[in-house]
């Protein structure tokens, strides 16, 4: 895997710490755990009937895929995506939690789980550790933004949000850049509303959880960036425009030098 050049400047001190002895640099990891609702040929006679399910808020996160893209491609940074289905395996659940929130695979025999286990979670948990390893043993520390969208409504109650950036309060780090990307994301999308912990707890279980056991504050900084499903057109992807101005917001919170909106 391969860090990402354009990044490896030194960044705002939010980040990386007052004092410029102990700086280091920064590497990006960009993931998305449900890019997509593919089912693959081998499985598709259990989601048989499914199309709807598969196509709704619980199949899949419409437009995150291509936001991780956008992110991955402006910051020269590796992307570990998939396109499989939550409901054929869930990549952002702790090992046990794969299958709970599918109706379809509960009830799946424990072999056909396991090789779904390792055919796509295992190879997805063990990239993503092995990256931050590889990042911190290097002497840098990383910044992992992992990309999702929410449904505009939920069980009839509308969310009142344009993005959400969840991070667990307790990591100084966390907390100060999700601060600084609220405030850069108004500047540059002044009609949008961000919200922290919103719509989601970020502290929730999950991949980002789960880096944070392995790795200290100083060291891995986790963000989950959720954006609300309604700036998701029907080919299922956030505009252009709002695709710049969020990649711009997050340079802008990283560089500490917030600007009129344009393009990053």
């Amino acid at each position: 895997t391969q860090h990402g050049g354009r990044f490896r400047r030194e960044l705002s001190s939010e980040f990386t710490g007052q004092n410029t002895s102990t700086q280091r640099s920064v590497a990006l990891l960009v993931t998305c755990e449900h890019g997509g609702n593919r089912i693959p040929a081998a499985y598709a006679a259990l989601f048989r009937g499914c199309r709807q399910l598969l196509d709704s808020h619980r199949g899949y996160d419409r437009g995150a895929l291509v936001m991780a893209r956008a992110l991955a491609r402006a910051f020269d940074a590796p992307l570990l995506g998939s396109t499989v289905s939550r409901l054929l395996v869930e990549l952002n659940r702790s090992p046990g939690r794969q299958f709970r929130e599918s109706p379809v695979m509960r009830l799946a025999s424990g072999a056909t789980r396991a090789a779904l286990c390792e055919r796509y979670y295992t190879p997805h948990w063990t990239a993503a550790e092995a990256f931050v390893a590889a990042a911190v043993a290097a002497g840098r520390r990383v910044l992992h933004v992992s990309s999702h969208s929410f449904t505009p409504s939920l069980d009839g109650a509308i969310r009142t949000a344009d993005v959400g950036l969840l991070y667990d309060p307790r990591r100084s780090r966390e907390r100060a850049l999700c601060k600084r990307w609220q405030a850069t994301l108004r500047t540059r999308i002044p009609g949008w509303i961000t919200r922290r912990n919103y719509p989601y707890r970020g502290s929730g279980d999950g991949l980002t959880r789960y880096l944070r056991s392995r790795f200290a504050d100083d060291a891995y900084c986790g963000i989950e960036l959720e954006i609300n499903q309604k700036h998701v057109g029907d080919a299922g992807s956030i505009a252009a425009l709002e695709r710049a101005a969020i990649v711009a917001a997050l340079r802008d919170a990283l560089s500490g030098d917030p600007r009129p909106f344009r393009s990053p």
